[in-house]
């Protein structure tokens, strides 16, 4: 989708990444709708690399993530899905934030 988030390349990279990186030691986050909607392709896409179960996708997700969160990725969340064709995160929309700027906010979370 590649929405700056008023950032340059080498922040916005860094702030998807720790978006994803907490999606996936949490299982659930909520977020703006405008972020939930741009890590879930990011996330979705790592979810089918750990699914191959195989020491070069391994390394792939050690590449983009902590290594606490890629081994969870590969170990845990990965086995759950091993059936399952895609579509592995939901997105539920909550309405606008009270404070501050009345952004939507929304639930990002595994299936």
């Amino acid at each position: 989708m590649n929405r700056k988030f008023h950032r340059k390349r080498g922040q916005r990279k860094s702030f998807l990444q720790g978006l994803a990186n907490n999606l996936i030691m949490k299982e659930r986050i909520q977020t703006t709708d405008t972020r939930a909607r741009e890590i879930r392709p990011i996330v979705e896409r790592m979810v089918t690399t750990a699914k191959k179960q195989n020491l070069a996708s391994f390394r792939i997700l050690l590449s983009k993530l902590p290594k606490t969160a890629a081994s969870k990725l590969y170990y845990e969340i990965a086995k759950r899905y091993e059936n399952r064709p895609g579509g592995y995160l939901r997105i539920l929309k909550l309405g606008a934030r009270r404070m501050r700027d009345a952004s939507r906010q929304a639930i990002i979370e595994f299936v």
